[in-house]
C-alpha cells in the first residue's frame, strides 16, 4: 500500500536502505485527484523493483508521468532520470548537466505546474550544491531532498557541499514557513520550525566541538571525527569527515582557522 500522504501527495519509497538512506530513498507522486497524470520527484536508485512499484502506483491511478523533477544530482536520487524517456515526461533540474539524461533548467524560484500541481523551486545548496527544496503551493508542503532527512541530520558532502551554503539555506528553508516537511529520506516532519531551529543547534554544536577538538591538538579531519564521532557508527565515519571538512573550510573563511600542508596532507590549527 503506498500512502497518500495528503490529496495532491503519495510516496514510493525505494528498496535501498542504508545508514545514509535510512529506509530508502522516498519518490514523490504529485497530483491533483483526477488529474490523470502526476508529477514524480526523485525516482531514486535505477532498480526494477523500485520501477515495478511506481509503475504499479501509475497503473492504479490510471496516469501518465506529466514531468520528472531531481533535487540534486546525487545517485540515490538522480540515478533513475532516465525513466523520463520511457515516461515520455519532460526532466527538470537546477543544473542540468549533473544529472543523467536531458534535462531541463529549474531556477531558483521557478514555478512548474504540472498535473494540477504548482511546485516552485527553492534553492538550498549546502548538502550539494545544485540542492532544490520545492514547494508545492497548493499546500504549502515542502520537499527537503537531501537537505532535512527525516530522522537524523543530512551529510554537508565536501567539496561539493557548503557549510556556510548549507547554514544559509536553512535559513531560507525557515522562512519558507512550510506547513509539512516531506524529506528525502524518513517519515514526514511535521514541526517544520521546530526540526529546522534543531539543525541549525546541531551545526553549531558541531562547529563548537569541532574547534575544541582541534584546541586539544587534533589537525585533521580524520582526526577530529575520531573524537567527536567517538559515539557513532564507524561507517558513517567517511560521511562524517566529509561534514567535518565543510565545518572547517567554513572556520577558515571565517578566519577563525589557519590551514597549512606538511607534505603530507592538511594540518588545521586554531
Amino acid at each position: 500500500m503506498v500512502p497518500q500522504l495528503d490529496e495532491l501527495t503519495r510516496v514510493v519509497v525505494a528498496p535501498n536502505p542504508s545508514p545514509l538512506t535510512l529506509e530508502g530513498t522516498n519518490t514523490y507522486l504529485l497530483g491533483a485527484p483526477r488529474a490523470g497524470a502526476v508529477l514524480v520527484v526523485d525516482p531514486g536508485p535505477d532498480l526494477l523493483a523500485h520501477r515495478a512499484q511506481v509503475d504499479a502506483v501509475l497503473a492504479e491511478a490510471d496516469a501518465e508521468v506529466a514531468a520528472v523533477v531531481l533535487t540534486h544530482h546525487h545517485a540515490d536520487h538522480a540515478e533513475a532520470a532516465g525513466w523520463a524517456d520511457d515516461w515520455g515526461a519532460e526532466l527538470f533540474a537546477f543544473t542540468p548537466h549533473l544529472v543523467p539524461g536531458a534535462a531541463t533548467a529549474l531556477a531558483d524560484g521557478g514555478r512548474l505546474r504540472r498535473a494540477g500541481v504548482t511546485v516552485e523551486a527553492v534553492h538550498t545548496p549546502g548538502h550539494a550544491s545544485d540542492h532544490l527544496c520545492l514547494r508545492v503551493v497548493e499546500t504549502d508542503a515542502v520537499l527537503t531532498g537531501d537537505h532535512v532527512l527525516g530522522r537524523g541530520t543530512t551529510v554537508v558532502a565536501w567539496p561539493d557541499g557548503d557549510m556556510r551554503a548549507y547554514l544559509a539555506s536553512l535559513e531560507r528553508l525557515a522562512e519558507l514557513e512550510a506547513a509539512v516537511l516531506y524529506p528525502g529520506h524518513g517519515p514526514v516532519l511535521d514541526d517544520p520550525a521546530g526540526t529546522v531551529a534543531s539543525y541549525l543547534a546541531h551545526r553549531r554544536e558541531r562547529e563548537r566541538q569541532v574547534l575544541a577538538a582541534l584546541e586539544q591538538g587534533a589537525g585533521t579531519p580524520q582526526q577530529i571525527v575520531a573524537g567527536v564521532y567517538a559515539d557513532v557508527d564507524p561507517v558513517l565515519h567517511p560521511a562524517a569527515e566529509r561534514s567535518v571538512r565543510a565545518h572547517l573550510d567554513k572556520l577558515v573563511a571565517d578566519g577563525v582557522v589557519t590551514v597549512h600542508d606538511d607534505g603530507e596532507q592538511e594540518v588545521f590549527r586554531v
